[in-house]
């Protein structure tokens, strides 16, 4: 058996033997076997979820431990999909939860376990990558290399307050490097990361405040892509809106930057929403997008993004990057007991199947699952599973790689 988990009050985590781990797809609380679980990966975190009751079953009977003794989750790192949510009962007055990607937890024998799957791997986001002593030295360097640009004062922030990996990059000068353009948005999504009410979560980052000039953004794209090993460049990142809304200046930097060099990518993180403004850039010379999507069907995409465009113009942003010979991934915002509802799965094979995506990329959605239940579309019939959901992508579109990485597709001529 794997035991339940659970904390006291000052953030102790125990396990509870004799009691079974209980996760939750969805709404529906399951007791978690063998088969659910792998140890929990090299990274991730554990936390305690206040307001919220552990749960553990016994004698098949699912019950809170104690009121007093909260719920416990797994936060994962980067190539890791969770695939059942922590099980709690809601206390009277439970706060809101920050922007997190919540994962079941159990123990065993001494050895803590989470309810996943490894969905990828790729050495270069080995968090043991970032964050080194030498940072603060090599933020100086390219500050010295690109005097008085201000994307570079705004990735240094970046990389020193909020630990971004691919502002980072740009210092560490290797592989894929974020160049954030928008303070501006055409989705209010749920889970936003750099901008939520007043009144909710905070934000886990503030976003961008400025639109760089097309000269800055080549200088520190063309920098880059000089310079790096593997290089691409992408515009969206976790501190702005979306990119396409400033196409004008993107595409003009993209023809500035390739007439000084032909290496790397040219990468654009979007919601694809504002077809005029990708095709611009894609026209300029895009060489891969990836297309933040939570659901296939128009209702649920409206009610996440809840934004002024249609799931429709997904579609014609899709066919506008691949006539141009862009490479399209979908970035899948992942929640159990949403995306793994039957009626999903079924749209999400029509959508890869019209437009020929390339890849799908696994994110889990880091959000308050009691923020976004009552906001999506009621469930229909009875739950997949998210392996199970998983299975039936993986076998129907054998083409199309499923994973969590982008993936380096250009020429280089260093290692």
């Amino acid at each position: 058996m794997f035991a339940a988990v659970y904390a006291d009050g000052k953030g102790n985590i125990y396990d509870a033997p004799g009691y079974a781990a209980v996760g939750r797809n969805g709404r529906e609380d399951a007791v978690l076997a063998a088969a659910d679980l792998i140890p929990l990966p090299p990274g991730a975190d554990l936390m305690f979820l206040p307001g919220r009751s552990a749960l553990a079953a016994q004698d098949g009977a699912v019950a809170p431990i104690a009121a007093p003794l909260a719920a416990v989750a797994a936060m994962l790192p980067a190539g890791y999909t969770r695939t059942h949510l922590p099980a709690y009962r809601l206390q009277e007055g439970a706060p809101p939860l920050p922007l997190y990607g919540y994962t079941a937890v159990a123990m065993r024998r001494g050895r803590f376990y989470a309810a996943a799957i490894k969905s990828d791997a790729n050495a270069k986001w080995d968090p043991r990558r970032f964050n080194t002593p030498d940072l603060a030295d090599r933020i100086a360097a390219v500050r010295h290399d690109l005097p008085g640009n201000r994307l570079v004062e705004h990735l240094a922030r970046c990389s020193r307050e909020w630990h971004c990996c691919t502002a980072q990059n740009l210092f560490y000068r290797r592989w894929e490097a974020g160049i954030p353009v928008s303070p501006a948005c055409n989705a209010d999504c749920l889970g936003c990361i750099s901008r939520q009410p007043a009144e909710c979560c905070p934000a886990p980052q503030s976003r961008i405040a400025f639109v760089p000039t097309a000269a800055e953004v080549a200088a520190v794209g063309g920098y880059h892509l000089r310079t790096a090993p593997q290089p691409i460049i992408s515009f969206g990142q976790g501190c702005e809106g979306e990119p396409s809304l400033e196409a004008g200046t993107i595409a003009a930097a993209i023809r500035q930057i390739r007439t000084e060099t032909k290496r790397g990518m040219v990468n654009i993180n979007t919601n694809a929403g504002y077809t005029a403004g990708i095709e611009e850039i894609a026209a300029a010379g895009l060489d891969s997008m990836r297309v933040s999507v939570i659901s296939a069907r128009p209702e649920g995409h409206r009610a996440y993004y809840r934004s002024g465009y249609s799931l429709a113009d997904v579609r014609a942003s899709i066919a506008v990057a691949k006539a141009r010979g862009a490479h399209v991934s979908l970035n899948m915002l992942l929640l159990p007991g949403f995306n793994d509802r039957p009626e999903e799965a079924a749209a999400w094979e029509e959508f890869v199947a019209a437009t020929g995506v390339d890849m799908i990329q696994l994110r889990n959605l880091n959000i308050d699952p009691e923020a976004v239940w009552p906001l999506l579309p009621p469930q229909g019939a009875a739950l997949l599973g998210v392996k199970v959901f998983l299975r039936r992508l993986a076998e129907r579109f054998p083409r199309v790689r499923l994973g969590s990485f982008s993936r380096y597709l250009g020429k280089d001529d260093r290692a």
